[in-house]
């Protein structure tokens, strides 16, 4: 299997091309004591652009993406973030509330930074749910739009996630079983579960057939061939003019990096960079990544067996619809 392949060359390094620019010391980014929201941060002429950090479903401002802010942070931006979508009392794990709710929180924060660094315009880098908000909230949300120039959506849901395939069940245990899933992601307090699924509300909205990059902004789209979590992959992907749409295997084919690992692999802190620099094609040094598929696929089959549970639950007594979810448990574990 490809995984197999791929962990046996994790010693490797490549490059994305000649001459490539020094290798990023992790170690010493995790010994960097982060900033946090600092509005003295005075942009400079090289990066005059402060950069807005959305993190993914469940995670926070501190976790997810906390790397690779310092990353950033270490080349000299100005780094904003927040923990956007947590229940009231329960600040610990965000991107839970319904997307179009979250987008208000983000919008104030671009607002804010835009407002009191006095920048022209801001850059927006999201993973996950948070690339979905990346080109969600210009979109919809008032006044945001023209605040922003570069947008790097890490492996955001653009048209619907299969949810590691998931949804494909669906269309297998009767005519209401859309509703069916759905409810029960709703109900276990998840309601961006559904609404960034196939079919879900968020992506017919996104997808509305009116342009998903408005005017003036820049988009980079990057993703893994590995992702297992937002399937199938090429669902992140931005078919419109000027989008530079990336697989970190275009320049790193020896990374295995999955779903969680995107947010903490160098090289794609390394394309992240270029395209903020609007350099997209500049050489770095590949490193192979951490093939975190294991981590995606304890994630994947976690995911998979609750929601399963509550499908059995309400087709109690149909075994078709019971073998049918076996089934899929199986494929989930030999292809991971």
């Amino acid at each position: 299997m490809h995984f197999k392949v791929a962990a046996a060359l994790v010693g490797l390094s490549s490059f994305a091309s000649a001459g490539p620019a020094a290798p990023v010391d992790v170690q010493a980014l995790k010994s960097r004591d982060a900033k946090h929201n600092d509005f003295s941060c005075q942009p400079s002429s090289e990066h005059p652009n402060p950069v807005v950090l959305l993190h993914g479903l469940g995670a926070t401002y501190y976790e997810d993406i906390n790397l690779l802010e310092i990353f950033l942070q270490s080349k000299g931006f100005c780094t904003f973030s927040l923990t956007y979508g947590a229940y009231d009392g329960f600040p610990f794990v965000g991107g839970l509330k319904p997307i179009d709710e979250s987008s208000h929180e983000i919008a104030d924060l671009i607002k804010e930074v835009h407002e009191k660094t006095g920048a022209s315009k801001i850059d927006i880098v999201g993973h996950s749910e948070g690339g979905f908000q990346s080109l969600y909230v210009p979109k919809f949300r008032e006044g945001v739009s023209e605040l922003v120039e570069n947008i790097v959506a890490i492996a955001p849901p653009t048209h619907g996630t299969t949810f590691a395939n998931l949804w494909k069940l669906a269309p297998l245990l009767g005519k209401d079983s859309r509703e069916d899933i759905g409810a029960i992601l709703r109900e276990v307090g998840c309601a961006p579960c559904d609404e960034i699924s196939i079919d879900g509300s968020s992506i017919k909205k996104l997808n509305d057939g009116k342009p998903i990059v408005q005017p003036g902004n820049k988009l980079t789209v990057i993703t893994s061939k590995y992702d297992e979590l937002v399937t199938p992959t090429t669902t992140s992907f931005v078919q419109e003019d000027g989008v530079n749409n990336i697989y970190v295997q275009d320049y790193c084919p020896f990374d295995p990096v999955g779903h969680i690992g995107e947010a903490y692999d160098t090289n794609v802190w390394n394309l992240v960079l270029n395209s903020l620099e609007n350099k997209v094609g500049r050489k770095f040094l590949c490193l192979a990544g951490s093939p975190d598929m294991m981590a995606d696929m304890i994630n994947v089959t976690q995911i998979y067996a609750i929601f399963s549970s509550r499908i059995v639950a309400m087709h109690q007594g149909d075994d078709e619809v019971t073998a049918v979810i076996l089934q899929g448990l199986s494929a989930i574990s030999v292809e991971g």
